[in-house]
């Protein structure tokens, strides 16, 4: 799908000891960085703020060094080709991006004129822009609202309709910014379900930049930990979750479920438990005490 005989037939990112340095900045944004993201996963990128997680995103499609200028080392290719032979409008037809705001990224008068307008730019034929705009709405949760206003939205509304936006364009990876982050607890489970159906049954590489594991921890097939423009870990959610003082070292505050895995193993002396939700945790208590509780065992 992706098409070029230089990459492994599953990677879409590569990063490789890169250093980014903003214009008129003396600190490194990111320094010395090496990543891969292999077609269909959801990567999430963890870390407080300046920790390197937005400038990663906007090297993955282009935005870094083509708009966002500075001095960048090392690298980094997308779709095999280095980003520096390739332009953001090139790459915006095969990976959209999702800011943490989405009002700087709606500016049309209706849902659907602002889910068509990429499309349309590109000079895709009218029957199949609203195909593309009735299947994106569709995955989002938003059809039947094309008519509406964008600024008259709630904000988990207008997320999706940023997502719908970027997916209109059809793109093999989806990078989104910290995109739950004005979302209550209900909104952003809603936003990370749709992430994760584009992912299973559409195969839609996703990479996210978050700073609160709640919901990614449960979400995510891998977590990049980041901190200073590094990466200081990486590995499966679970790995991830099972060691609550490393979170807390890099300024990342502990999922609930990582911190009753703490006191849990604190109480087995072992690092038996990293819970990643509500129903691991409640089975392994129910099974592990509960249950021997009720047999007479103390």
């Amino acid at each position: 799908m992706c098409g070029d005989s230089r990459m492994s037939s599953q990677q879409l990112l590569r990063l490789k000891d890169v250093r980014f340095r903003h214009q008129d900045s003396e600190a490194y944004a990111l320094d010395g960085i090496s990543l891969e993201v292999t077609k269909g996963e959801f990567v999430t990128l963890l870390g407080p703020n300046s920790s390197g997680k937005s400038t990663v995103c906007m090297l993955a499609n282009g935005l870094v060094p083509h708009a966002v200028h500075g001095t960048l080392e090392g690298t980094v290719e997308i779709f095999g080709k280095d980003v520096r032979s390739q332009t953001v409008a090139e790459l915006s037809q095969r990976v959209g991006i999702v800011f943490q705001e989405p009002e700087s990224q709606l500016f049309c008068m209706t849902v659907e004129e602002e889910v068509a307008f990429g499309p349309e730019n590109l000079g895709v034929e009218r029957r199949e822009i609203i195909d593309r705009v009735e299947w994106a709405l569709s995955l989002v949760g938003m059809k039947g609202l094309g008519d509406r206003s964008p600024f008259n939205l709630s904000s988990g509304q207008k997320q999706r309709v940023a997502i719908a936006a970027a997916l209109s364009m059809r793109p093999e990876m989806l990078v989104l910014d910290e995109p739950a982050y004005a979302l209550d607890p209900i909104g952003r489970l809603e936003l990370y379900s749709v992430l994760s159906h584009l992912r299973k049954e559409h195969g839609v590489t996703i990479l996210l930049a978050e700073r609160d594991p709640e919901e990614a921890i449960a979400f995510s097939d891998r977590i990049v930990l980041m901190k200073a423009g590094r990466i200081v870990d990486s590995g499966p959610p679970r790995d991830i979750v099972r060691n609550a003082d490393r979170l807390r070292s890099i300024g990342i505050a502990p999922t609930q479920m990582s911190e009753v895995s703490e006191l849990l193993n604190a109480k087995a002396g072992e690092s038996r438990f990293a819970f990643l939700d509500v129903e691991e945790a409640a089975k392994a208590i129910s099974e592990t005490y509960l249950s021997g509780k009720a047999g007479g065992k103390s």
